[in-house]
């Protein structure tokens, strides 16, 4: 029978787990199409994404297990553009080692959460299509459903890689939390 560490403590992420991040997200940058950037970011990339983050009040997660960092969450603006200040794209990486044991799950649960607290209305996940199906599978016991898909927008290590758009909508948040009419 297979052992499981134990339970992962979920908790915001703090400058001093930069260098974790980014040795987690490197593994998927360099050996895997999960992630369509080339080159993996240094520490002070994933430093300034988190004051970028914090500064906008929205949730960058990382979850520890055995005494090390055992994945990572947040939420990021969707577009640019003013009138998309309500829909963030989500991001869970896991260490490579840490996957299986319910952490994504974690940290997606407690992701969706903080979110709804940050006026968010919806969440996006961009997910690409490897062949796997176990993140896609995440989200949907998540209650995010798929809108849509982008045929071969990314090619890495000599492949083409399609993308699943999923979406989920937070009740009782966005405009209506700020005050803004209702639509009929």
């Amino acid at each position: 029978m297979p052992t499981f560490p134990p339970a992962a403590v979920i908790r915001p992420a703090a400058p001093q787990d930069m260098t974790a991040i980014a040795e987690i997200y490197a593994y998927y940058v360099t050996d895997t199409v999960i992630t369509f950037e080339e080159t993996p970011p240094p520490p002070a990339y994933w430093q300034q994404r988190l004051r970028d983050l914090s500064d906008r009040g929205l949730p960058f997660l990382v979850a520890e297990a055995a005494g090390s960092l055992a994945g990572y969450a947040y939420a990021a603006p969707w577009r640019p553009k003013p009138a998309y200040r309500h829909t963030v794209e989500n991001t869970i990486y896991l260490a490579p080692d840490r996957t299986g044991q319910g952490i994504g799950g974690a940290l997606l649960a407690e992701l969706v959460d903080r979110c709804a607290k940050a006026d968010v209305r919806q969440i996006m996940a961009v997910i690409a299509d490897t062949g796997d199906g176990t993140s896609p599978a995440l989200h949907r016991r998540h209650g995010f459903t798929q809108v849509g898909r982008l045929t071969e927008v990314g090619f890495k290590h000599g492949r083409w890689v399609d993308t699943i758009l999923m979406q989920r909508t937070l009740p009782g948040s966005g405009l209506t939390r700020l005050g803004a009419a209702a639509a009929p």
